[in-house]
């Protein structure tokens, strides 16, 4: 069982996720915005396993949060998750801080697996 924070602005999303990642036997803290992610990651001491967070969110977006993530804890790991084309290539600019981007809207089925094959590059 993993740490999880998930970070998004959306609550159907947030908890759609949360749900399917709790079912999979991982604990599950929930962030609504960047700047609230950030401050769970600081409080925890970057305790958490994995990081999956929205790109685009207000008052701190998630590769805001990712690049002041790593900043303070660089073992942090970092998946991100987005539905706008303009903002995947954003994230190609965290290559070696972010392990994947996952497109919106996914299957249940398939964030459990993407977040599975995160938690496996460190296993």
């Amino acid at each position: 069982m993993a740490k999880l924070l998930i970070v998004e602005d959306d609550e159907s999303v947030r908890s759609l996720a949360a749900r399917a990642l709790e079912r999979a036997g991982h604990n599950v803290t929930v962030a609504v915005d960047g700047a609230h992610g950030l401050s769970l990651i600081g409080a925890a001491q970057g305790g958490y396993d994995l990081v999956l967070s929205d790109i685009r969110m207000p008052e701190m977006d998630g590769i805001e949060m990712a690049k002041a993530a790593v900043a303070l804890f660089p073992a942090v790991k970092i998946v991100l998750m987005t539905g706008y084309a303009d903002q995947r290539e954003r994230a190609e600019e965290l290559d070696g801080i972010i392990l994947d981007v996952v497109q919106k809207p996914f299957a249940l089925a398939e964030i459990r697996a993407r977040v599975e094959q995160a938690l496996a590059c460190f296993a």
